[in-house]
């Protein structure tokens, strides 16, 4: 018999069993026949002589697991008691004992929630058998409670940190008449790996950055979090964005034991003249998207991802948005989605859904990718975080 684990490791608690029955003799037969079990702890009993005492207990009593009772019984009998029990919001394991050709009774019992029956007179050896039988369904219910309970908290703690991570994200666009400002990350689960940030720097330049951590989940949500704020600390101290992601880079590696990585795109735009130095890590390269409806890439700048080798200097390049010019930062979350048929979304159709729309202003762009992506995988499980960028130069 595998007795019932306490919350101090090692040590063992007694299943107790409530037996309901009007019949006085049979606490002191119960009691010889399991003085062994009684003795070593494995069994605690409870007695009454009826419903009404029965449930008494019982609500007095929330650690009794498993519940023995007889049908007719004085001033509260077995089938009544039955629909009481299961008011009590907790799991109680019944077992009802019956005489021959009572089965009305028992299929009774059975619809109230019972788990099993004993036919009168009991055979000892079946009670055994049925008590043995019962502790191990009352011990898996426990169980099931235990991981639910567990699950019901992982869940809590989830929400909490998917609202700690979206508090990360810059909650409102820099202020800037030159440039317009829309971006949005949708992890696949309750949090994610990627991010996007802007900010203005001292020299009034606009630092753009959207970043992808290898994996899901709260490792990567940790590294992202890392990663976000290194750039920001180390963005205000460096002139290029090739130094800074160099010196992130070089912080990353120092403590890196989980080998994680993160691509990453980070720009600084000049919102007077359009001028935009850039550093790209590995990531998708943005698109750029002229005033009159031409696309292009961003060039690569031929860099390692973040945190993947030691040593590494990051190059910076030079583009220009020119007036009513937008740029388009996206994770691969967008162009790997995929729907039903298992086709990605692709680079190619983000540039047809996107020249399809023709003028319009940052949040409209970003919103009208959205809504094609969520229409090509048209409720599909989200596989990968969705993170976009959008900034236009008016």
């Amino acid at each position: 018999m595998q007795l019932q684990s306490s919350p101090i490791r090692g040590v063992r608690v007694a299943i107790k069993v409530l037996i309901t029955d009007d019949e006085p003799d049979l606490e002191m037969l119960l009691r010889q026949y399991f003085r062994r079990e009684l003795q070593q702890g494995v069994y605690d009993f409870r007695f009454a002589l009826n419903g009404a005492e029965a449930l008494e207990i019982l609500r007095a009593d929330p650690s009794i697991e498993i519940l023995l009772t007889d049908i007719n019984m004085p001033v509260m009998d077995g089938l009544t008691l039955l629909g009481h029990v299961s008011e009590l919001d907790r799991p109680i394991q019944t077992v009802v004992i019956s005489a021959y050709g009572d089965m009305a009774n028992i299929r009774t019992a059975m619809n109230r929630g019972a788990f099993d029956f004993l036919t009168k007179p009991i055979d000892f050896a079946d009670l055994q058998a049925t008590l043995d039988k019962t502790v191990r369904r009352a011990e898996a219910e426990r169980r099931n409670r235990e991981d639910r309970d567990r699950l019901t908290l992982l869940d809590s703690e989830l929400s909490i940190a998917s609202r700690i991570q979206q508090s990360f994200l810059p909650q409102r666009a820099p202020q800037t008449q030159q440039v317009e400002l829309a971006a949005i990350m949708r992890p696949a689960r309750h949090v994610g790996g990627d991010f996007y940030d802007y900010f203005t720097l001292n020299d009034h330049s606009l630092a753009l950055a959207l970043g992808d951590v290898s994996g899901k989940g709260i490792p990567a949500a940790l590294f992202m979090a890392t990663t976000r704020t290194l750039l920001k600390a180390v963005a205000h101290r460096t002139a290029q964005p090739g130094q800074a992601l160099t010196q992130v880079n070089a912080m990353l590696r120092q403590e890196n034991r989980e080998l994680m990585f993160a691509t990453l795109f980070f720009g600084l735009l000049n919102p007077q003249t359009g001028e935009l130095a850039y550093a790209n890590a590995s990531h998708l390269p943005p698109l750029l998207v002229s005033a009159n409806g031409s696309i292009s890439e961003i060039p690569k700048s031929g860099n390692l991802m973040l945190g993947a080798i030691s040593g590494h200097t990051y190059r910076t390049l030079q583009t220009t948005m020119p007036p009513e010019s937008k740029l388009i930062v996206f994770s691969d979350g967008i162009t790997e989605a995929r729907n039903h048929a298992g086709d990605l979304f692709g680079s190619q159709r983000l540039r047809e859904v996107v020249s399809e729309l023709g003028p319009s202003n940052a949040q409209a762009t970003l919103d009208h990718i959205i809504a094609a992506v969520e229409a090509f995988t048209r409720g599909r499980v989200q596989a990968d975080d969705w993170t976009l960028l959008v900034a236009r130069r008016v």
